[in-house]
């Protein structure tokens, strides 16, 4: 079963309200990573961090994406992370299709500012480390994506219409 969309991207870049779209338009069932990590946990990703460190939240991250392999229907909205190990992209490339949402780092800025559940930007929250960060992991991004998708001053009915339109031409 192939038929799992996998949203990634940098944090901000839209991937919870395209996958909400995806629910709401198409039926697909949603997936929050970062919303099951925290209940799984109960605690925030933010105090995850800060207790226990990245790596291991990086660990949940990939058992999860493991425990979802072969759901039927299903919209996963990636932490911003998880294409930075090969073994997540590996899953998710067996899995289903892999749609980068790509976002300019004041789009980012702007979706971000007011928000506090973003330890890698909690005490960085300006348009210069955005940017750098986005560098770093651009090309960790691109590798792992079937396709790239731009949701700068766009609606989010018009992407999802969009990812739909190009998953529907996949012939596998």
């Amino acid at each position: 079963m192939k038929d799992t969309i996998f949203l990634i991207g940098f944090m901000g870049a839209g991937k919870s309200t395209i996958a909400e779209c995806l629910r709401q338009n198409y039926g697909r069932k949603v997936v929050e990573m970062d919303q099951k990590i925290e209940e799984q946990e109960q605690m925030a990703i933010s105090r995850i961090f800060e207790e226990k460190g990245e790596d291991y939240f990086r660990g949940l991250e990939t058992k999860l994406l493991q425990k979802l392999r072969g759901q039927p229907n299903l919209v996963v909205s990636c932490g911003g992370g998880v294409p930075l190990r090969v073994c997540n992209v590996e899953v998710m490339k067996e899995s289903g299709q892999v749609i980068f949402l790509t976002a300019t780092p004041e789009t980012v800025y702007r979706r971000v500012k007011d928000s506090h559940n973003r330890p890698l930007l909690e005490k960085n929250k300006n348009i210069p480390f955005i940017a750098s960060l986005m560098n770093e992991r651009k090309s960790w991004y691109e590798a792992a994506a079937d396709y790239l998708v731009a949701t700068d001053n766009r609606a989010a009915e018009e992407i999802c219409k969009e990812i739909m339109e190009r998953l529907s031409g996949i012939k596998r």
